[in-house]
């Protein structure tokens, strides 16, 4: 579930008035940031003015829908009167586009859900706020659930206006809103490959663990692990920033993917399962060079290949702190989700998840970093004015064992990159997150934390009967 609390709608100086059924489903993509799909989005208002939002998607049983609404509404409004203060009303959106296009299939999908928008009313009604309006939007148009007047909104619907010239594509515009494209395609950016390439990625990685094993039996320091994969993963965004440019999103993920060896992200991903590695990466967060990083994260999320869908979490929850670092709180949202949805224990993701959802600003963060540049054996106490964290200590293999390679499909068990003497135990990322999420709690007594989100389903873990697991050794942080 998606839960904003920060104002929603236009900002500075850019206002505008929704008077209409219409002018709603046109501004729904600019108050979320995106194009929802398959969608139930609840918005409050205050005494006119958009609040919080809620979105989750629709569930496919329809026994489901009645936790769902209550859910819903309790979260929206349960958090509305912690942060503003009891809302007005609701609005509530129903989006999701029929599975086989045709003359009246949006008209189709609105009245088979019809029954959920019932639910959302009588869930929100019964916490003493009522639903003002509640829209289905299918197939570019839109459908009100609570007027019945043929003449404002025919059985047919309404069209969505999309052509940007609209008084409210106008003022989006000059606030400088930017309308993401739609989760489904936002989430297939981070998804694992289903092409050919996935044999070839799979050979990678398991070669990739089975030249590391022996490495951390022989005694190779974690520094010499760290700085082989900090050095590969500088090539490659040497490499990414000197392509061409591409006009689309698919074309750039497919051009990075060209410049990425297999070996490479295999060396790269099992690397970052370090946390300390992935705390030194987590400083390309600012300027040109968290573009390029980004671009790699995403590179690396989509190599992960089943069964190798744990060792995601990691460059998961990178794209999600430079995505939330560069301001681009959309994407950061759907990575820490898929992240959370690779491995649930992953503290850093978790944490970060927390910091989102508690609207922190993420310079606390970027200040610790930018110190363990400057200082790398200072004292984080010193940054960030608290005790030490809690993370699991590191220096515990637990089984660093391989199977043997054979025609029946076994894999080596996963790596954990060694601990030794000047393992710092503790990621200072995690423990910077740490400190804010508790300097908060402070000033705010009784502060919660967002539920899990599942606006788009996470990705099911691979179930192989050889699957190797990713070391804990480390932690999690």
């Amino acid at each position: 579930m998606t839960n904003h609390s920060e104002p929603a709608g236009l900002t500075g100086e850019a206002k505008i008035t929704l008077r209409t059924a219409g002018e709603l489903a046109e501004a729904l993509p600019y108050l979320l940031g995106f194009r929802p799909d398959d969608s139930i989005v609840l918005v409050a208002l205050h005494k006119g003015r958009f609040g919080g939002r809620v979105r989750l998607g629709i569930p496919e049983r329809t026994e489901d829908w009645q936790a769902v609404a209550r859910q819903m509404a309790q979260c929206l409004i349960g958090e509305c009167e912690r942060r503003d203060g009891h809302p007005d009303s609701v609005v509530a959106f129903l989006c999701q586009d029929a599975p086989a296009p045709g003359p009246d299939a949006g008209r189709r999908v609105m009245q088979r859900l019809r029954p959920l928008a019932q639910l959302l009313r009588t869930e929100c009604g019964g916490l003493d706020v009522p639903v003002t309006e509640a829209l289905c939007l299918s197939e570019g148009r839109y459908w009100s659930y609570c007027c019945a007047r043929a003449e404002c909104c025919p059985a047919d619907g309404n069209v969505i206006a999309t052509d940007g010239t609209s008084v409210m594509a106008a003022t989006a515009a000059f606030a400088g809103i930017r309308v993401r494209e739609s989760l489904g395609r936002m989430r297939a950016r981070l998804a694992p490959l289903e092409a050919a390439l996935v044999t070839d990625q799979r050979s990678a990685l398991d070669a990739a663990a089975m030249d590391l094993v022996p490495r951390i039996l022989t005694g190779t320091s974690r520094e010499e692990v760290e700085a082989a994969t900090l050095d590969l993963a500088r090539l490659v965004m040497r490499r990414l920033a000197d392509a061409p440019g591409a006009d689309d999103a698919l074309t750039a993920d497919l051009r990075d993917d060209e410049l990425l060896a297999h070996d490479e992200a295999a060396s790269l991903i099992l690397g970052l399962q370090d946390r300390v590695t992935r705390d030194r990466a987590a400083e390309w967060m600012e300027g040109e060079e968290a573009v390029h990083a980004l671009r790699l994260w995403r590179a690396l999320a989509r190599r992960c290949v089943s069964p190798y869908g744990e060792y995601a979490a990691a460059p998961l929850a990178l794209v999600g702190w430079v995505s939330w670092s560069l301001g681009d709180t959309v994407e950061a949202d759907q990575a820490l989700e898929m992240a959370l949805g690779a491995d649930p224990r992953y503290v850093f993701a978790r944490l970060l998840n927390e910091a989102r959802a508690e609207g922190l600003d993420p310079e606390p963060v970027r200040r610790s970093l930018r110190a363990r540049r400057t200082d790398p054996d200072g004292d984080l106490d010193s940054d960030l004015g608290q005790d030490q964290g809690s993370e699991t200590p590191a220096g515990e293999i637990d089984d660093a064992s391989t199977s043997a390679g054979g025609g029946d499909g076994a894999r080596p068990s996963a790596v954990a990159v060694p601990g030794g003497a000047a393992d710092p135990g503790v990621s200072r990322a995690a423990r910077g997150l740490e400190a804010a999420l508790r300097r908060r709690g402070e000033r705010r007594p009784g502060a919660g934390t967002r539920p899990a989100r599942a606006g788009a389903r996470a990705p099911r873990r691979p179930m192989e009967p050889r699957r190797p697991r990713r070391q804990r050794s480390r932690g999690d942080g």
